[in-house]
């Protein structure tokens, strides 16, 4: 079933011009299937307890508008397929109007925590969430090509306030850290994130950017250029 909760846009949120930040758009949607999960009995002491936990394998987003400055938003959720260790999930956004602000398509990965390999997903956990129609929705592949010729950028260290629970940057940090090697004025209305590994505390991030007339793509790779992950930007 889908779930929503309402809002308004923070302070704390904001960019420069006063508009909702892409991470923090990010954190909405994260924070959504978060409550829906407490709610539903599958959350995080359970999952801990059963030693599993989902991880995040790609993100699409479309922003048709970044609200902006005490705006009043309602955000939902819904899952919408499930099949062996993945989970396949729906996003999207809303002004006080009912229109939308932003839609997303996610792919989640089911893991024993203590294997760190796919675990199958349970009739149970299926059951809690339910299942809803998928959102209409250009449907691009979760895999992203990293371009030739990319440059590589100074490289920065994980510190503790990238982690989250599960002790690796959390998915939306990663797009904080990319959003640096936008241009100015650049304002995109596709964000498409693959997540191939995870970065833990103290490892160093080597940002590789490759810039086109309307697309992006920034790779955070490790010391040897494997990336952690990739975003793609496009306007």
């Amino acid at each position: 079933m889908a779930y929503t909760f309402d809002s308004r846009v923070r302070y704390s949120e904001i960019d420069m011009e006063q508009k909702l930040t892409r991470m923090s758009l990010v954190d909405y949607f994260q924070d959504c299937s978060t409550f829906q999960s407490e709610e539903c009995d599958n959350g995080l002491t359970y999952l801990r307890g059963q030693g599993r936990a989902w991880m995040i394998l790609s993100w699409q987003i479309e922003i048709l508008r970044r609200p902006s400055l005490g705006e009043k938003i309602t955000t939902a959720t819904w899952a919408y397929g499930f099949k062996a260790f993945y989970g396949y999930r729906n996003y999207a956004m809303y002004d006080a109007a009912g229109d939308t602000l932003a839609k997303a398509n996610s792919v989640w990965v089911f893991i024993d925590v203590e294997t760190g390999h796919p675990a199958r997903v349970t009739p149970e956990i299926v059951a809690g969430y339910g299942i809803e129609e998928k959102l209409s929705m250009e449907e691009c592949s979760r895999k992203i090509k990293v371009p030739e010729g990319q440059e590589a950028q100074d490289a920065l260290q994980v510190c503790r306030y990238h982690l989250d629970v599960n002790r690796h940057v959390n998915n939306g940090q990663y797009i904080l850290m990319a959003e640096e090697y936008l241009p100015p004025k650049f304002e995109p209305k596709r964000l498409r994130v693959e997540y191939r590994k995870q970065a833990k505390l103290h490892d160093m991030i080597v940002p590789m950017v490759h810039e086109e007339q309307d697309t992006i793509v920034v790779s955070l790779c490790d010391e040897q250029a494997s990336p952690y992950a990739i975003i793609e930007y496009s306007r």
